[in-house]
């Protein structure tokens, strides 16, 4: 039996295609919210959950590190996608039939100097594969879809336009988590990623951080979030290249350890191809 992943949002989402380039042969669990793929795996529906963390236009996913350490799920892989956007309708019609569009409130801005030069307007849908796939049940004309295009591709669409975002570089970055932690050093570049609560004394996280300095070790990630609904930053989340069994990696958690309060490993996995 194939590996079910759970995603949030509708068949064709981008998280969808971070499933298909992660795990080709595991079958697609759609979901409404990101509470709900992160149940899912819990309830046993789906054996793994693909959530995104973070995109380079809009920077980090609202939500995402305050789901993670609770989660009680781990990372084991990343994926990278490239934000293609394509501008999908009912099959039988050309460009200059298409005077509206819906598309995720996020996509629409990054198409915004397509639609003004065709003189197409726009409206905000809940999920973008859901706006490809109610045109798709509904048949409706003159009307289109800013997706990717395995939406067009699921919901017997055709695409009409493809690559008009406005900018060429917009990645999205998708952690692949499971039940199951495994932190074997299955690569020659390793990502360990963790979470941690300073102690409250002076310069808590500066010295946190200085074991990572003068042991080397390569932190490429490092974002405060509050936490209890407090006006104060003392949860952490970073990502550092290295494995924790690496002797330096190891000297660096040992000394990070003395001023934390709490220190949470949430994966040690490869590091993906789109980080180069």
């Amino acid at each position: 039996m194939s590996q079910r992943i759970a995603f949030q949002g509708d068949l064709g989402a981008y998280s969808h295609e971070a499933c298909l380039k992660a795990r080709p042969d595991a079958q697609p669990v759609p979901c409404r919210t990101f509470e709900d793929v992160i149940e899912a795996v819990r309830a046993g529906k789906a054996d793994m959950a693909m959530l995104p963390v973070e995109n380079t236009t809009y920077g980090r996913v609202a939500d995402i590190h305050r789901l993670l350490p609770e989660s009680g799920l781990h990372i084991v892989d990343e994926e990278f996608v490239r934000v293609r956007i394509s501008l999908m309708a009912m099959p039988g019609q050309t460009l200059e039939d298409i005077r509206h569009v819906r598309a995720h409130l996020v996509l629409i801005p990054q198409a915004r100097a397509f639609l003004d030069a065709h003189g197409i307007t726009s409206e905000a849908a809940a999920d973008s594969a859901g706006a490809a796939s109610d045109i798709a049940q509904t048949g409706e004309m003159g009307v289109g879809a800013l997706a990717s295009a395995v939406a067009a591709d699921i919901h017997n669409l055709q695409i009409l336009a493809r690559d008009i975002e406005d900018q060429g570089h917009n990645m999205t970055r998708f952690l692949l988590m499971s039940p199951h932690a495994d932190h074997s050093p299955r690569h020659a570049h390793m990502i360990t990623t963790f979470v941690f609560e300073v102690r409250n004394i002076p310069a808590a996280l500066y010295k946190a951080m200085g074991g990572f300095a003068t042991n080397g070790v390569n932190m490429i990630k490092l974002e405060s979030y509050m936490v209890g609904g407090a006006f104060t930053a003392t949860q952490f989340y970073a990502d550092i290249e290295g494995h924790p069994d690496d002797p330096a990696v190891a000297r660096a958690l040992e000394e990070l350890d003395y001023f934390t309060n709490r220190l949470d490993i949430l994966g040690v996995y490869p590091a993906a191809a789109g980080r180069e």
